[in-house]
């Protein structure tokens, strides 16, 4: 019978340590049994997901050398599939499950949201948009259209990709869902790659430059939340401009 192996690399020498001698503290599979998926690391999980290993490695040091080139899931997400393969143990085959797990995973928590929910309060943009903010890579720029009673018309419109500057393409492009879908009003929202969700002074042109349009239009704007990522200092991965009153939006009375 084949033995997967791992390599330990101990004062320049190689030591072979069969699978099977590993403790079952250390197997995911045993883990899995012995707690249940909810308590196990992101490691275990990838391992279980990815099965096997590779040459000088088993599948739980594959996983946890993913999860430090990476850094989270979320960082994985973004990764393609061809630089995914690039990582040692990783063919074509690993790669695409892989994937298609993370992609999984981003679609549930897109479907938990549930249909037309209510959008009151910026946290509630926030956990629409964060899963899809994490996983993006360069700045992203979403509408939401709301009803007379601030329920979501439709899932977040993306309008832009890019870098966000004052001469972003014409507002008509970001109302034109609005006027489509006959909008009572909407909310703007992108994310920071960065992490940090402090709004610049740029966005606050974008934000003046929106809500002037969207006057004209009739359609009121009455936000623009800006989506980071969490902090250890247990702050708010998010800001609304709105709420931080630099600038007034339509509701407020402009």
């Amino acid at each position: 019978m084949r033995v997967k192996q791992i390599c330990l690399r101990e004062e320049g020498e190689d030591y072979a340590v069969r699978m099977q001698d590993l403790p079952p503290s250390m197997q995911p599979r045993e883990k899995y049994d012995q707690v249940g998926p909810e308590h196990l690391a992101d490691s275990d999980l990838l391992a279980l997901i990815l099965r096997t290993g590779a040459a000088g490695v088993n599948v739980v040091q594959l996983a946890g050398g993913l999860l430090y080139r990476y850094g989270s899931l979320s960082a994985l997400l973004r990764a393609s599939t061809a630089e995914l393969q690039k990582f040692h143990g990783i063919g074509k085959e690993k790669a695409k499950i892989l994937k298609a797990a993370l992609e999984l995973g981003r679609r549930l928590s897109q479907e938990n949201i549930g249909g037309q929910p209510y959008v009151k309060e910026p946290a509630d943009v926030a956990a629409i948009l964060r899963e899809r903010a994490r996983a993006a890579d360069r700045e992203h720029l979403w509408v939401l259209l709301l009803d007379l009673k601030h329920r979501l018309i439709v899932p977040p419109v993306e309008v832009f990709r890019g870098t966000l500057t004052s001469t972003l393409s014409h507002p008509r492009e970001v109302f034109k869902p609005a006027i489509q879908h006959s909008a009572s009003s909407m909310i703007v929202a992108h994310n920071h790659p960065s992490g940090d969700p402090e709004p610049s002074p740029n966005d606050i042109q974008i934000t003046l430059r929106l809500i002037a349009a969207g006057k004209t239009l009739g359609i009121g704007v009455d936000d623009h939340v800006i989506i980071g990522r969490r902090m250890h200092d247990g702050q708010d991965d998010f800001i609304s401009i709105r709420e931080t009153g630099r600038v007034i939006f339509s509701k407020d009375g402009c």
